[in-house]
């Protein structure tokens, strides 16, 4: 499933001007910065595409500690929406192994980032 991803998913994202390695990436708005970062299931066959954006110098965890902008990752925003969910804080996994080819897998995601990733990072 990674390799389908890094065949399929991360080329668009960095036709879409992100940067970063598998599986966190950034990209940088004229207010802030987009995320968007990959987390798989511990047990396997899942996975989540979780995207959030943060101000343009990173963000400050509620312990103290500064996260650079070249650092971020979606992780470590507290308001994230999970691909394919309908609301910040819903749930939606990315399941391939019900015998679903992982290319499709892959295609899913891409659909969403115009349908809803792009549309949610411009919101203000």
């Amino acid at each position: 499933m990674v390799t389908a991803l890094q065949q399929v998913v991360v080329p668009a994202l960095r036709g879409r001007g992100f940067s970063g390695s598998f599986p966190h990436f950034r990209r940088l708005a004229s207010d802030h910065i987009d995320l968007i970062t990959f987390q798989f299931d511990k047990w396997g066959g899942g996975f989540i595409a979780e995207i959030a954006k943060c101000p343009l110098e990173g963000v400050r965890m509620p312990w103290g500690k500064e996260i650079a902008p070249g650092k971020v990752t979606a992780h470590h925003v507290n308001e994230r929406l999970r691909l394919g969910s309908s609301s910040v804080g819903s749930d939606h996994w990315f399941r391939f192994d019900s015998g679903k080819a992982y290319d499709r897998v892959a295609a899913e995601v891409l659909s969403l980032l115009d349908s809803q990733a792009e549309p949610w990072w411009r919101a203000a």
